[in-house]
C-alpha cells in the first residue's frame, strides 16, 4: 500500500484457489495455535501491538511457517521458490494473492492473520498491508479506503454475541468480515452490508480463505441496502462510532453530527428485527451538559424492544480528541496541523456542549410485551468473555420476572448460580459482620450487598423449596412476623434473579 491508494485486492471469482491456498496453510499450521508454538508468547503478543521486530527475530529460518510468517503477517518479501514449496505460488500471483517483486521473490498483497473461532476453528482474516490489529500505526495517514482487520472492538462485539440458531443474520459494516463469519457458522443466511466496497471485497475474501459460506453483500450506508420488507433474527454492528468534527477516515468517523450515527443505528433496527431477534451493537454516546446520559440511552431504544445498555468507560473530552488523532497518526505528522485538528474537535464539543463521551454495548431485543425493560448502566468492572450466553439469559429472566407478580414469586423454586460466593464485611472480631456481598466470579462478575434475610435465603436456595416456604423458614429463625418478611422480600428475589445470581429452578 502506498500513499497513491491501497493495493489491488485477490479476486473472489476463483474459490478453488482460496480453497487450496487455506489447505496449504493448515498444512503448515499457519494457525493461531501454530503461531503462538513458533513466535512464543512476547513476540505473539507484540504482533497484535502492531510490533514486528519480535517475530521477525523468530521468523530467520526456513520452515514452511516461518515463511508463511514473513509473507503474510509480517509482510517481508520472500523467495519465489521457497514460497513455491509451501502454496501454489503461480496460482496465487495469477489470482492476486501474491505479487512479484525484484527478480526473484514474491510479496503478499494482503495481511492474512490466523484467528481462532470459538469452537477451535482455524480461520482467516483477511485486511488491507498493514491494518491488520488496528489504526495505532497511523493508517490514516495513507489512505483512507483501507479495511482493517480484527482489533479490540471486533473480538468484544464477537463476544457478546447471542449465538443461537437463526434464519437470518444482519451484519452492518462488515468491514474485514469477522462478524459475519462468526454469524456464519450459526445463521442460515448472512447479509453483510458496507459503505465501502473494498471491504465488501475483503469480506469474501475471509470467508472463503476461512472455508464459510459466502454472504449476501451489498454496498451502502447502514441500513441503506436492506429492503423494506426484509427482517432478520440477529442484527450485529461494529459501526464508525467516532465522534469527529467530520468524516475523515471511513472506517471509523460516522460522517453525522455528533452520536446521531449510532443512534439512528439503535432506532432503525427495531423495525428490522423479528419477534424475539438481537440487536447487538458497540458504540460512543456523548455526555452533554444538563442531560442526564442514560435518560439519552433510553430515548434512543425503539419501541416494541427490551434493552440492556452497558456504559463501559468514559473519557473527557481532551482523552477522547487524543485518542482517535493518535489513531489516525496525526501526532507524528506537522505539529501546526495537530494542534489545529485538536482545536477543531474541542470546537465541536463546545458547540455540542459535550462533556465526556461515553463507549459501551447496546442489546436490543425485540418482545412481544406491552411493557418493555430498559436498563442502563454504568459498568467498568472485568468481565468474563464471550458474555453471549450471559446476555441471552439475562432477557430469558427479563421475561419471567414478567411473568411473576410477587405471589407468584412466592410460589417458585430458585437454584443459586453456581461459582457465585458470599464474603462478609466487618472489623475483626465483630460478632456480626457490617454488611455482606454475594459475588460472581462468572459472566459480568457482579456483587452486590444483601441483608442477612437475603444472604440466608440465597444460601439456602437450591431448587427443592418455594421461595415462600424459605422466607417462613427464616421468620421463625430470626423471630420476624413471616407475613411481614413475605410482603418485604420479593423485590430484593426480584433484583437477585435479574443480575443472575439466582436462576427459576425447573
Amino acid at each position: 500500500m502506498t500513499d497513491s491508494g491501497p493495493a489491488p485486492l485477490p479476486a473472489t471469482d476463483r474459490p478453488d484457489i482460496a480453497a487450496r491456498l487455506r489447505d496449504a496453510l493448515l498444512a503448515a499450521s499457519f494457525t493461531a495455535d501454530g503461531l503462538l508454538d513458533l513466535l512464543g508468547a512476547p513476540a505473539y503478543a507484540a504482533l497484535a501491538r502492531s510490533e514486528t521486530v519480535p517475530a521477525l527475530r523468530a521468523t530467520r529460518g526456513d520452515t514452511p511457517l516461518e515463511t508463511l510468517v514473513r509473507l503474510f503477517l509480517l509482510q517481508q518479501p520472500v523467495p519465489h521458490a521457497r514460497v513455491a514449496a509451501v502454496l501454489p505460488a503461480e496460482e496465487a500471483v495469477e489470482v492476486g494473492w501474491l505479487r512479484r517483486v525484484g527478480g526473484d521473490e514474491v510479496a503478499a498483497t494482503v495481511d492474512v492473520r490466523p484467528y481462532g473461532g470459538p469452537g477451535g476453528e482455524d480461520w482467516f482474516i483477511v485486511s488491507d498491508l498493514g491494518c491488520a490489529v488496528g489504526g495505532a500505526g497511523g493508517i490514516g495517514q495513507r489512505d483512507e479506503g483501507v479495511v482493517l482487520g480484527v482489533g479490540g472492538a471486533s473480538t468484544t462485539l464477537a463476544g457478546i454475541t447471542v449465538r443461537t440458531p437463526v434464519s437470518a443474520a444482519l451484519d452492518l459494516g462488515t468491514g474485514s468480515g469477522i462478524q459475519a463469519l462468526h454469524a456464519a457458522q450459526h445463521a442460515t443466511r448472512v447479509t453483510a452490508t458496507d459503505l465501502n466496497p473494498r471491504a465488501l471485497h475483503i469480506t469474501a475474501l475471509t470467508l472463503a480463505l476461512s472455508g464459510a459460506p459466502a454472504a449476501d453483500l451489498r454496498e451502502g450506508s447502514l441500513f441503506e441496502p436492506v429492503r423494506d420488507d426484509e427482517t432478520f433474527d440477529l442484527i450485529v454492528s461494529n459501526p464508525p462510532f467516532v465522534i469527529s468534527p467530520r468524516a475523515r477516515l471511513t472506517y471509523r468517523d460516522g460522517g453525522m453530527g455528533g452520536d446521531d450515527l449510532c443512534r439512528s443505528l439503535v432506532q432503525e433496527a427495531g423495525e428490522r428485527l423479528n419477534e424475539g431477534g438481537f440487536a447487538q451493537f458497540l458504540a460512543n454516546w456523548q455526555h452533554v451538559a444538563g442531560e442526564d446520559w442514560q435518560d439519552r440511552l433510553r430515548s434512543w431504544v425503539p419501541r416494541g424492544c427490551d434493552a440492556w445498555i452497558v456504559q463501559r468507560e468514559v473519557q473527557d473530552v481532551t482523552q477522547y480528541a487524543e485518542l482517535w488523532l493518535r489513531d489516525a497518526g496525526d501526532h507524528r505528522g506537522d505539529p501546526a496541523e495537530y494542534q489545529a485538528r485538536y482545536d477543531a474537535w474541542l470546537d465541536e464539543f463546545e458547540a455540542r456542549k459535550v462533556r465526556a463521551v461515553g463507549f459501551g454495548w447496546i442489546t436490543l431485543r425485540r418482545t412481544g410485551s406491552a411493557e418493555p425493560v430498559v436498563t442502563v448502566e454504568e459498568w467498568p468492572h472485568p468481565v468474563e468473555q464471550p458474555l453471549g450466553e450471559t446476555i441471552r439469559a439475562h432477557f430469558e429472566r427479563l421475561d419471567y420476572l414478567r411473568e411473576h407478580d410477587d405471589a407468584a414469586l412466592l410460589d417458585s423454586r430458585f437454584k443459586l448460580v453456581p461459582e457465585v460466593v458470599q464474603e462478609q464485611v466487618g472489623l475483626p472480631g465483630a460478632e456480626d459482620p457490617e454488611h455482606v456481598v454475594l459475588r460472581q466470579h462468572r459472566g459480568m462478575r457482579r456483587a452486590t450487598k444483601v441483608d442477612t434475610v437475603g444472604a440466608g435465603f440465597a444460601g439456602v436456595c437450591d431448587g427443592t423449596l418455594s421461595a415462600g416456604r424459605i422466607l417462613d423458614a427464616i421468620a421463625q429463625l430470626v423471630g420476624e412476623d413471616p407475613v411481614v418478611l413475605r410482603d418485604r422480600t420479593p423485590a430484593q428475589i426480584r433484583l437477585l434473579v435479574e443480575q443472575g445470581f439466582l436462576e427459576p429452578a425447573g
